[in-house]
């Protein structure tokens, strides 16, 4: 019988498996860090300069296309000097108004919640910058509003064109004083996504591919991931993401330390192994299930360089816990000199992990059926 690990060790048949091209979208991020920069500039992004720094930048966005607003936030930081607010849904928030950043991202370019914002933006006159398809609503729509256009070179799904997405943002926040990102940033973040991409390529086996084990150590169980900074819990978000559309599969994330105020209690329930029912002392207990009440959770930490020490302390306290509980722990530490290159160290690596976790169940990664339907009984 063939193990999970033979079915990841063998490129063929993972190429077999991916139809859609799911792994080769994922290995094109540091081409579309390159790409998006270019595009930016030669879009006059340095033009949203001449009305000065805005109050507050609103970036609009569903989907694969809304994390990159999540992106800009984390990569701006608590150092920001104007609020990043990320917003999913229709229309806009009363506030936001002709003296506010209005971004629009939608890789498709027709999203309906998105076009709902868009109207709006430009109903109350906002400034605007818009990152999506060439010739598509939000470009016409956005053509009204004399936004920037950013365009998005077509033929991944929105969220495996994720940097194609979200580095105008990174570009065009640097232009306005908000963040630090010059091109020698930028390009750095683009080669930490190249030396992710070779070391988790389909031909590397899963003794020595860090994403290959990732998705082995999380086959079958509910990943429960956990940022340990701002930056970090914007990388978990992603993964959860990820792993519901690339694996088809359920997971919980949370930023610490508001998840040990909440999600933590979760190491005592149901889910969690047989030392958090009843254990050793409870005399009571039926040992023939024993075995039932293996642990179906799995705690994945996704570490900062940048930790509060208080937030240190609570993930390697949360660690201890977990153990005591036959709750399996995996920490991935982000790497890099900047806050882009940390955040790309740790969605390289699991953007390919939750792949490779679909591929290892029979699944096809790139199909989400589920929205396509949802979709289509909306519009009915």
């Amino acid at each position: 019988m063939t193990s999970l690990e033979d079915l990841l060790d063998d490129p063929k048949g993972l190429e077999a498996g991916d139809p859609g091209g799911m792994l080769p979208a994922v290995a094109s991020a540091a081409a579309q860090v390159r790409e998006a920069a270019v595009l930016t500039a030669e879009a006059g992004v340095e033009r949203l300069r001449e009305d000065g720094r805005p109050r507050a930048v609103v970036v609009c966005g569903m989907g694969g296309s809304g994390i990159a607003g999540d992106v800009l936030a984390a990569v701006a930081g608590p150092g920001c000097p104007v609020p990043v607010l990320t917003h999913r849904g229709y229309g806009l928030p009363a506030w936001v108004g002709p003296v506010d950043l209005v971004v629009v991202v939608s890789c498709s370019g027709s999203t309906e919640e998105t076009l709902s914002a868009l109207e709006e933006a430009v109903r109350r006159g906002c400034r605007l910058m818009v990152v999506g398809a060439a010739g598509s609503p939000v470009d016409d729509l956005g053509q009204r509003g004399r936004a920037v256009f950013v365009p998005v070179t077509q033929g991944r799904q929105p969220r495996a064109s994720m940097w194609a997405l979200s580095t105008p943002l990174v570009v065009a926040a640097h232009a306005l004083g908000l963040l630090q990102a010059p091109p020698e940033v930028v390009e750095d973040a683009a080669r930490t996504l190249e030396e992710v991409a070779d070391r988790c390529r389909p031909d590397a086996v899963s003794l020595v591919n860090p994403a290959k084990r990732l998705a082995l150590d999380l086959q079958g169980r509910l990943p429960v991931v956990w940022g340990t900074s701002p930056l970090a819990g914007a990388v978990a978000y992603r993964f959860a993401c990820q792993l519901n559309e690339n694996a088809k599969s359920p997971a919980v994330w949370g930023v610490l330390p508001e998840a040990n105020h909440n999600q933590v209690v979760a190491f005592d329930g149901a889910f969690a192994g047989a030392a958090s029912s009843g254990g050793e002392d409870d005399f009571f207990r039926d040992r023939g299930e024993d075995e039932e009440q293996e642990s179906r959770l799995s705690l994945v930490l996704l570490r900062d360089v940048e930790e509060h020490p208080q937030v240190t302390r609570r993930a390697d306290v949360s660690t201890e816990l977990a153990r005591e509980r036959d709750v399996p722990v995996v920490q991935l530490q982000a790497e890099g000199s900047s806050p882009l290159a940390r955040l790309a160290s740790l969605i390289g690596l699991t953007d390919y992990a939750s792949t490779y976790l679909a591929l290892a169940q029979g699944l096809d990664p790139t199909p989400v059926d589920a929205i396509t339907t949802l979709k289509e009984r909306i519009r009915s």
